[in-house]
């Protein structure tokens, strides 16, 4: 009896203390919540008064302060408190959800990063807000350029207002609305080796969203040579597939026109390696650049219409979500790499670079017993036997039923001219053994061995080679 009576009485101790925990508990939710209310309460007084004293200022209705937690947040933090400060609670509240993901000392890396975009357009505009949505207190933009109507197709923060306004005033003012202490430092410059590292003092990450491949190619340089970690945006005009983007170094690179252009130039610098980019690997489809007015080219040098020496006159084609996604894909990276969870090993899309080399190696060895000689270098490389193989014949032969080969060959389709994009073609081994001793050897029409159909095929890939080739030249 004595045994069930002390038992009863610790399970009336263990229910007692469960008790008070729970009405602890509560008091101090209800505490914490009261509290919030009558902080952001004291700040709707002075955003009130500080409105009061602004003459320019709309009328304030007494409903449109009457308003959920979030919206009520969100005019916090557009219209600034008359002291200009802002409540750690009300920051951590707004990054809550980064918190959750990188955790405390990861938002202390992001929080403390410091990152020069040098760039304002379609891609830098995007790096830039998510950059700052995501924490970074310490921004520089660098842009010499000027938003224009067709600006407002691709660029994260321009309207219709900011229409002849400097890039990097529109995106400031939006930095601003978005994050009331981010340290925001816009220059309406353009980057030069010159005095580069005035531009660059302090950063922790570099931007390069630059249009201009000699000035791009300055800067990655010029950030190599300085130890300053660069992330760098290679070609987002002229491309819709959003699956061909990804994030690699520079040295892997594989047929983005502007990031082969960048790292032959690189190369040329002593720069091989170390560089991340984002770029694509999708071959510009059918589009062109925007015409000049005629009336220009009758007036003379159109390149006297540059705003500076060797940039770009005509307007590329760009649709509008590609910049953004390069934007965030460098916002991304540099957020992780700020948080010390930084992305290692990127995923490629295509990682196929010994079958290229074997493609080539190949096609080598044909062409030496083609021409009876020793072939000691082709005229294409491993970038262009991806367009060959990858697509414009999507990994099979161009023989119909167009198989998957079992092994795959690079081989010349008219003995009657010479090896290039337009005369090159993929077959599986034995069809490629057919087309040496039909056609190769003794110089006979492939169409006739082939047919029409096949012919087709080819002239319809030079057709689309002879695109390329225009965007290539630019």
């Amino acid at each position: 009896m004595n045994a069930l009576t002390i038992q009863s009485h610790r399970a009336q101790l263990v229910i007692t203390a469960l008790s008070a925990c729970l009405v602890t508990s509560a008091l101090f939710t209800a505490y914490n919540g009261y509290t919030k209310r009558e902080r952001r309460r004291n700040l709707d007084d002075e955003i009130r008064q500080s409105l009061a004293a602004n003459n320019d200022a709309p009328p304030v209705v007494e409903s449109e302060l009457v308003l959920k937690d979030e919206v009520f947040a969100e005019e916090l933090f557009i219209r600034t408190a008359s002291n200009g400060t802002y409540d750690e609670d009300l920051i951590r509240e707004q990054l809550a959800r980064n918190y959750a993901f990188l955790g405390e000392e990861g938002m202390a890396g992001v929080r403390g990063g410091s990152v020069v975009i040098v760039g304002c357009g379609g891609v830098g505009s995007w790096a830039a807000v998510m950059l700052v949505r995501s924490g970074v207190s310490k921004i520089r933009l660098v842009d010499f350029d000027y938003v224009t109507l067709s600006s407002l197709n691709r660029h994260a923060t321009a309207t219709l207002a900011d229409v002849g306004t400097p890039k990097v005033a529109c995106i400031e003012r939006t930095l601003r609305r978005i994050s009331r202490w981010v340290n925001v430092d816009s220059r309406i410059e353009i980057w030069r080796k010159e005095d580069g590292g005035r531009l660059l003092e302090g950063a922790d990450w570099v931007v390069d969203a630059i249009d201009n491949i000699t000035t791009k190619v300055d800067l990655l340089k010029y950030c190599h040579d300085h130890n300053i970690r660069v992330f760098s945006s290679m070609g987002a005009g002229a491309k819709c597939d959003p699956t061909r983007i990804q994030i690699s170094d520079i040295s892997y690179t594989i047929y983005d026109p502007l990031a082969r252009a960048v790292r032959r130039r690189l190369r040329l610098e002593g720069v091989t390696s170390g560089i991340p980019v984002v770029y694509s690997t999708e071959v510009p489809g059918d589009v062109k650049l925007l015409p000049l007015p005629e009336e220009e080219f009758e007036k003379g040098n159109v390149k006297e219409l540059n705003a500076f020496d060797d940039f770009r006159v005509r307007i590329l084609p760009v649709l509008g979500p590609l910049p953004s996604m390069f934007g965030l894909h460098i916002a991304s990276y540099i957020i992780c790499d700020l948080a010390k969870k930084p992305i290692l090993n990127p995923l490629p899309i295509k990682n196929r670079r010994k079958l290229y080399e074997r493609l080539l190696r190949d096609l080598l060895h044909r062409e030496s017993k083609l021409l009876g000689e020793q072939v000691n270098k082709l005229p294409i490389d491993e970038d262009d036997a991806f367009l060959i193989f990858e697509d414009l014949h999507l990994g099979r032969s161009v023989v119909p039923p167009h198989a998957v080969p079992s092994r795959p060959q690079l081989i010349r389709w008219d003995a009657r001219k010479g090896l290039m994009l337009e005369n090159c073609v993929v077959f599986d081994f034995s069809e490629a053994e057919r087309h040496t001793q039909e056609c190769l050897s003794v110089g006979r029409d492939p169409r006739e061995v082939w047919g029409e159909e096949v012919q087709a095929i080819v002239d319809r890939n030079a057709a689309r080679i002879a695109r390329y080739r225009e965007w290539v030249g630019l």
